[in-house]
């Protein structure tokens, strides 16, 4: 059974926290039972041994990569030395944490709030992309984006909104701008819960798109597979 380590690097908002779960959670339901899974508190400075792990998921986070919290250097390191000793995989923070570190740009996006349920067009698909999609449907939440993507990264997910959406590096890590690990619920729960925050219409128009069906079981697919391999 592989062993997969979590990489908490931020929490729900805790009123959700009872009827949703927390991240880790919610990548060992994705997961399923095939997997066994291991959070560790990255805000705490818990990092793991990356060799000991067949995989490695690093989570979203309400931080951005380049605010100066006392974490994020540690976290960004690790990144950069875990490469080619664990499969990696980054969601929404962690996967701008994967870009950042390996020769990347984030920043927060003058095309402001991604939330609500976005469309991807798969650029490039990966071997482990089975079943084949020429778009998928995912859950997104989050106003930073990679800007500038590692030299070495392969596009994977593209969108008009998320030019880089998902990235590849060699066939050992991939990283993913939207949440596979989100039901559209507790993407709405969380959306509601923004507004004030977010504009009004923003809100609105990201409640109405979750009322679609997604397609985060064939991603769960998608990444059970390439953590497999």
């Amino acid at each position: 059974m592989p062993t997969i380590a979590v990489l908490e690097t931020g929490r729900p908002p805790a009123a959700l926290q009872p009827a949703h779960g927390d991240y880790p959670s919610m990548f060992a339901d994705l997961l399923g039972q095939g997997f066994q899974t291991q959070a560790f508190d990255v805000q705490a400075g818990d990092l793991p041994d990356a060799a000991a792990f067949d995989g490695a998921i690093i989570t979203g986070s309400a931080a951005g990569v380049y605010e100066d919290h006392g974490w994020i250097p540690p976290l960004l390191e690790w990144i950069r030395d875990a490469r080619g000793r664990t499969r990696l995989v980054g969601v929404c923070f962690g996967h701008q944490a994967m870009a950042q570190a390996l020769g990347g740009r984030v920043e927060k996006s003058g095309r402001g709030w991604g939330v609500g349920l976005h469309r991807y067009r798969v650029v490039e698909a990966q071997p482990w992309m089975t079943p084949v999609l020429t778009q998928i449907a995912l859950s997104a939440s989050h106003q930073d984006q990679v800007v500038v993507k590692p030299d070495e990264a392969r596009v994977t997910l593209s969108s008009d909104f998320t030019p880089y959406a998902g990235l590849a590096w060699g066939d050992d890590a991939i990283s993913l701008q939207p949440h596979p690990e989100f039901s559209r619920a507790f993407t709405g729960a969380l959306v509601e819960g923004r507004r004030g925050r977010i504009e009004e219409a923003v809100v609105d128009q990201a409640i109405g798109s979750l009322t679609a069906g997604d397609d985060r079981a064939v991603v769960g697919t998608w990444i059970r597979r390439f953590l497999s391999a």
